[in-house]
């Protein structure tokens, strides 16, 4: 089960940076995660300043 990420993101990029396999990449509109790659270790979510990340 896969991390996502709201409508709330900020596109600020901390959840990025903290992902130890690059899962998340920059989209349109906001950060976005791949279902495959996510390990579900929840470092990105302890990241988020504005909380946009939730478990799935």
């Amino acid at each position: 089960m896969a991390y996502k990420i709201s409508d709330e993101c900020i596109s600020c990029g901390a959840c990025a940076d903290q992902c130890p396999v690059s899962a998340i990449s920059e989209g349109d509109d906001k950060y976005v995660i791949s279902e495959e790659t996510c390990i579900d270790c929840g470092a990105c979510a302890d990241q988020c300043p504005v909380d946009a990340i939730s478990a799935d």
